[in-house]
């Protein structure tokens, strides 16, 4: 079938709306009509090639649509089903069958390979020529997109589906790195580093954990302001003080029992290490380059401090994902105040406010 698709051909190229070739779902696979798909920071470094997805390739991984088509032996969703679509996994490896799918063992092959595991196929093609598909299992910077049985949650028809798709990576990714991952206690202090929108869903996950001080950094003030509103009790902005981590400090009256790393940024994650008291527990979320190093003095690990990696806030899809829907229907998850939507033929216009930070989720309507 002929749909549309914004289609990366080179290494820091433009998305351009082109028509391609879709194939009909295999065994396993559902076919998507998209409703709409977020825009990550992991789709723009992948066009960046900061992450290996083989070029030219359709991007695209926070997709919400309705089913239009299933293949054999597919029985979790039907045709008319309201979806979300998430990352995808072996649903075999030993981490796995213990529930952990997020640390799949063959999760690079499945998310960023762009191609069937099975065969290498790619059910995406112009002519003659194949293009990436099934990126995260979904490719879904598309008008209809072919994602696996494994992938796609079925949600309420009650919740507003152009707006869930985002509750598939970033949304889960944060609030989850809070939630599931550092399991803050009611009264804790978190700070979090970096306000965009993995960061502002730390700070909703906090707020559902019952955190009673809640400290954002950030460089934008634009984005502290959105943190305040949302329930920071203090915000930090590195440009205005002499010291983040002093100044965080002075606000606790001594250390963080959580800290948070969203940027990327390996400057910042020691200041995240630098702020945690006695036994705290830093979670990593930011994906810088592949080959990024961090240092530390590792005395500071020995009085009990924990630095551990968070991969989609350790979830597990079909379950959390659900949870995520529930939590915005009772407004304890008002992520959409962070959102701006936009048309999907203006995905460069989406992609350079969400660079310059003028949108922090910028999230595409079909």
């Amino acid at each position: 079938m002929e749909i549309e698709a914004a289609v990366v051909r080179e290494e820091g190229g433009p998305f351009e709306l082109e028509t391609v070739e879709l194939e009909r779902p295999r065994a396993g696979e559902v076919l998507v009509e998209m409703v709409g798909a977020g825009v990550c920071h992991t789709d723009l470094s992948v066009r960046d090639q900061h992450l290996p997805t083989p070029l030219p390739a359709v991007l695209g991984h926070e997709g919400s649509g309705v089913v239009w088509e299933v293949g054999p032996g597919v029985t979790d969703v039907e045709p008319g089903d309201h979806v979300v679509c998430s990352f995808d996994y072996d649903d075999s490896c030993r981490n796995c069958r213990s529930g952990d799918v997020a640390y799949c063992e063959e999760f690079f092959s499945h998310n960023f390979a762009a191609s069937r595991t099975t065969d290498g196929s790619s059910p995406l093609s112009k002519g003659e020529e194949r293009l990436g598909g099934l990126f995260f299992g979904q490719s879904s910077f598309a008008t209809h997109a072919i994602a696996t049985e494994r992938n796609v949650v079925p949600v309420s028809k009650d919740a507003p589906l152009e707006l869930l798709g985002p509750l598939g990576c970033g949304i889960q990714t944060g609030a989850g790195g809070v939630i599931n991952s550092l399991d803050p206690q009611p009264g804790a202090s978190i700070a979090i580093f970096g306000a965009g929108s993995v960061g502002l869903s730390g700070l909703l996950g906090a707020e559902i954990k019952g955190c009673s001080d809640v400290v954002v950094v950030d460089l934008q003030e634009n984005r502290l302001q959105k943190a305040e509103e949302l329930g920071a009790t203090k915000t930090v902005n590195p440009e205005k003080v002499d010291d983040v981590v002093a100044t965080i400090r002075e606000h606790l009256g001594g250390r963080a029992d959580y800290s948070l790393e969203t940027t990327g940024n390996p400057k910042v994650l020691r200041q995240c290490a630098d702020v945690l008291r006695q036994t705290g527990t830093c979670g990593v979320i930011g994906a810088p380059p592949l080959g990024t190093e961090a240092s530390f003095d590792v005395n500071d690990l020995l009085f009990g401090r924990s630095i551990r990696g968070i991969i989609e806030g350790d979830s597990h899809p079909k379950e959390f994902v659900p949870d995520l829907v529930r939590l915005h229907q009772q407004g304890k998850l008002p992520f959409e105040e962070f959102v701006t939507f936009y048309d999907f033929e203006d995905i460069e216009q989406a992609v350079a406010d969400s660079e310059s930070g003028e949108a922090i989720k910028p999230i595409l309507r079909f």
